[in-house]
């Protein structure tokens, strides 16, 4: 049997051993440490006795007396008995869990426990991006969450089928935390690179890149987004899809999902065309696009300059066949117009003086001449060009009654908030390139990104902190794994949150 020993050193210190007891000799089983302080004894005799459990063959029915702190604790560690084994971010995980579980998440496991992984691969893309196979490397050295690959490639194939609930999911957040009701939304248009030089039928095909990956197959995604550009709704299209047919398409789903009847959409100069104008006037659906004004007729630049007449918050509105035509004038467009012309006209003069028979025809202010021969200077263009120094152009068909027009040049300056939204996905959620080559895995890998985003731009909007600094200040807790050698139990020590991390957890309202 193992006895609890204190005997004093040559330092005048108590030291505090377990023992036994044979042929009335006495055996150091186990040196637990030694002290001057009486409080400091007592918990060493603690660890002691802790130990005598954890080893002991034959315990005593009736365990040694120590000074009552037997219930004081039974995780008492002596310094220079532990390991310190490893250090996590558990509160960062199961923070990130609370907000998914406050967005409504969850609901995708019910019937569904092994949806946990979507939940889980959504996690690793917010902290930590990557592919697949390395984010579930990840949660398992990180969070002791252990995935095989196998339930991986059986289960990432499904996620596909779920992007309807997601979506209603992500709509019903919307409502609840940012007053939206479809009145108004955002559009616009993306592409996700391939890392793989081959398409395919149906999503992987090669197009304009708006990665400057012109060699790589792609995919296009439309998202929508609300005012606060928070994301309400993607589609995914074919690589060679030309962004402006991509605008009816969604704006359909959109429809037929939310039964929607009246919704202004704003979007960029590319999504217009006279098809869907007519489209959208059928549907009865308002909306706010830029205008490419290089486009219009030399008559109507003319009144177009004379009407703002070059003055600074000068608007003008025109009706044309694509609605409402609105423009502006302002003062520090002009003046940035100005200089980008004047760098482009001395790009073209040089060259034509260095050789008017090869001077590039892709600078702006060079074409050919009558004779076909040589290229020669623009002057018509530069005309054109100047009058429209300083003024930005605006289609849309709501009246000046409906919405005034610079509430509607207001309204089409948020469109930063969806390639805001795109960044995020791209950059911090490292969406793009996509590893996946099947259509079901490819569509899970980005309702992940859809998720994602959704998780990020709710703790953005709550909190006013990037992604990036949001998962910054969440590891500032950590947790540490410590041994103790003494009874090799595995003991894991949390770190306090401060008050930055208490007021942040108390902006995300968890």
């Amino acid at each position: 049997m193992y006895r609890i020993r204190t005997t004093k050193t040559k330092s005048g210190a108590t030291a505090v051993q377990v023992v036994k007891y044979v042929n009335r000799k006495t055996i150091i089983l186990k040196h637990i440490g030694s002290s001057r302080n009486s409080k400091e004894i007592s918990l060493l005799k603690t660890v002691a006795q802790n130990w005598i459990k954890a080893n002991d063959p034959h315990q005593s029915l009736f365990p040694p007396h120590t000074d009552n702190l037997q219930n004081f604790s039974s995780q008492v560690l002596v310094l220079n008995q532990t390991e310190l084994i490893s250090t996590h971010f558990n509160f960062t995980y199961k923070t990130l869990a609370k907000v998914m579980s406050k967005l409504g998440f969850t609901d995708l496991l019910k019937n569904a426990p092994q949806r946990q992984l979507l939940l889980d691969l959504v996690i690793a893309r917010l902290i930590k991006p990557a592919s697949k196979l390395e984010s579930i490397d990840f949660l398992w050295q990180e969070f002791d969450i252990n995935y095989k690959r196998s339930h991986i490639y059986r289960e990432l194939k499904n996620y596909s089928k779920l992007k309807d609930k997601v979506e209603q999911l992500v709509v019903k957040v919307a409502k609840k935390h940012f007053n939206f009701n479809f009145s108004l939304v955002y559009y616009d248009v993306s592409t996700l690179y391939f890392e793989s030089f081959k398409s395919d039928e149906e999503l992987k095909q090669c197009g304009f890149s708006k990665d400057h990956k012109f060699n790589q197959p792609q995919v296009v995604i439309g998202l929508v987004v609300n005012d606060q550009g928070f994301p309400i709704n993607y589609q995914i299209f074919k690589g060679n899809t030309f962004e402006g047919h991509t605008f009816i398409p969604i704006i359909e789903e959109l429809q037929q999902k939310h039964s929607i009847e009246t919704l202004t959409i704003v979007a960029d100069a590319a999504m217009i065309s006279q098809k869907n104008v007519n489209q959208l006037e059928e549907k009865n659906l308002t909306y706010i696009v830029g205008a490419r004004l290089g486009n219009l007729s030399q008559k109507t630049i003319e009144k177009i300059s004379q009407s703002t007449n070059q003055q600074d918050k000068a608007i003008t509105r025109l009706k044309t066949q694509r609605g409402w035509l609105i423009c502006q004038f302002s003062q520090t467009r002009y003046n940035k117009d100005k200089h980008e012309t004047t760098k482009q006209v001395r790009r073209a003069t040089d060259a034509l003086e260095e050789n008017p028979q090869k001077a590039s025809k892709r600078l702006k202010f060079i074409k050919k001449s009558k004779s076909k021969e040589k290229l020669k200077f623009n002057q018509k263009l530069l005309d054109k060009t100047k009058l429209l120094w300083g003024i930005k152009g605006y289609y849309t068909n709501l009246k000046e009654t409906q919405v005034p027009n610079q509430e509607i040049i207001n309204q089409y300056r948020q469109l930063w908030k969806v390639e805001k939204a795109f960044r995020i996905t791209k950059s911090d959620l490292q969406a793009r390139p996509i590893y996946h080559r099947n259509t079901d895995t490819i569509k899970a890998h980005l309702l992940i990104c859809f998720l994602s985003l959704a998780v990020a731009k709710y703790m953005e909007l709550k909190s006013n902190l990037s992604l990036k600094k949001t998962i910054q200040l969440l590891q500032t807790v950590k947790d540490a794994k410590i041994k103790n050698k003494l009874t090799n139990e595995i003991f894991t020590l949390s770190s306090s949150p401060s008050s930055n991390v208490d007021n942040f957890i108390k902006k995300l309202e968890l």
